[in-house]
Parts: structure tokens; sequence; C-alpha cells
């Protein structure tokens, strides 16, 4: 994930702004994309359901801590953390062989992000803390290599998935509020743990993260205007727990 910050070098430091209108066009568009995400989920769903070989999974995950920072000088920076919360998620799975499956999923995240950053204001450099409301959004499509011996329970699966992360982030001092849409990839080992033909418990661990420079940016601070310079962070999500896995179809 990606927090980019803009310095600027007159009345202050890294920033959420955005307008009325820029912040709710830019709602409207990620409201609008995960509408048609969900969309063709549920579509999916009911077409491939009448086959043999798709699944439905519901993901359950623990993220853990990470932290992001961005430097410029000593009068231009941001560091926090983004704090460690609940995932959720769901995904549809088709299996193209017994080895080899895609899968299309959304994962939600809401959690806090304690943050150190300097605001230029009108009697100089002041060091301020601030604890940002994060909300972040995975839509993300992979493949997944499996495994299981003849007979077992137990069904392997690793693999690789890219998307786009939608993240939020609201200072609750000023109200102010941005968005930001970013590439981000994704890589996971777990097992299915069939009880029957049709239901399994997933057990995994996976990482993801939201690559930095793809545009876009959301600014920490406090407001202001002047010119300034833009760097970037990226953020490593460690992911651990599960889920559980239905098969569609007859």
């Amino acid at each position: 994930m990606v927090f980019s910050g803009k310095f600027p070098h007159t009345s202050a430091m890294t920033t959420i702004h955005c307008s009325g209108e820029k912040e709710k066009l830019l709602n409207k568009k990620i409201n609008c994309m995960k509408k048609v995400f969900l969309v063709v989920l549920l579509v999916s769903a009911a077409m491939i359901s009448f086959g043999q070989k798709a699944r439905l999974n519901a993901y359950g995950m623990y993220v853990f801590d990470d932290g992001f920072d961005s430097y410029y000088s000593n009068t231009s920076y941001y560091n926090g953390t983004i704090n460690g919360s609940f995932q959720g998620g769901i995904g549809l799975e088709f299996m193209a062989s017994e080895r080899n499956c895609f899968e299309i999923m959304w994962q939600h995240q809401s959690t806090h992000a304690p943050t150190s950053y300097l605001d230029l204001g009108s009697f100089g450099p002041d060091e301020k803390h601030t604890t940002f409301d994060v909300n972040i959004d995975y839509l993300m499509v992979g493949s997944d290599g499996h495994i299981q011996k003849p007979g077992s329970k137990v069904e392997g699966y690793g693999g690789l998935f890219l998307g786009a992360a939608f993240v939020g982030a609201k200072n609750p001092d000023n109200n102010n509020h941005n968005t930001a849409t970013k590439f981000a990839w994704g890589a996971r080992l777990g097992c299915n743990i069939w009880a029957n033909e049709k239901f399994g418990i997933k057990l995994q661990a996976g990482l993801t993260s939201i690559a930095q420079g793809a545009g876009g940016g959301l600014y920490f601070g406090t407001g202001g205007v002047g010119a300034g310079v833009s760097t970037y962070s990226s953020i490593y999500q460690f992911q651990l727990g599960g889920g559980l896995s239905f098969k569609l179809g007859h």
C-alpha cells in the first residue's frame, strides 16, 4: 500500500487535502468500481455454479502492523504505522484443472495509522501526531497451484495475485479526507481441509503490497498551499488466518 506525501516549502507540511467536488468524484469512482466488481462476482457465481469446478471462498485474516515513512528534508517528513486489524473478503475460484485455478477476490480492512509529521505553520515548524482513519479495499485476480495426495482431505495451494488497492484516509483533527487507487500485488500459501465433498476449512498465510509511485496520493498533514515534492512509501502487509471454501455445482 502506498502513501505519498507532498511537501510544501512555504506554509504547510504533507496534507490530506481535497476539494469537495474532487473528493465526491473520487468517492463516486471508487464506489462505482466496487459495485461493478460485486456485480461481476455475483453474475459469475450464478453462471459457474452450474458447473462442477467452481468454489466460493470466504476469508477472515489478521493483518499485522507495518510502518511507512517519507523523508525529504529535516523540515519535510512524516512517518507512521498502519495498525494491525481484521481483514475480511470473498473470492470466486475456478479450477482450470486438478492442479491449477484462477480466482477473483475482494478484501477489505478498516484500521488506524498513528502518524508523526512536521507542520510548517505560522510560527515555524511544529511536529504533530495524528491517528488517521484508514480504509483499504483490494480487488485482485490471480492463479494458484494445488496439490493433494489421493485419498487425503488436505489440499495445499500457493500462488500470486495482481490487482488494485483503493485506499482512503481521513484526518480526524480537521476532517480532511483523500483517496487513492494504486497497483497492488500479493502472494499466499495455504491449505484446504475438506470436511466433506462440498465444504472445507482454509488455513492461509499471505503477503500483500501496494507498489509505490503508481499515481495519485494520500497527503499527510494539516493542509496548506505552495510548491512541493512528492515521495512515496510502499507498505507490505503480512496476513495470517483462513476461511471457508464451498464447492459449487453438482
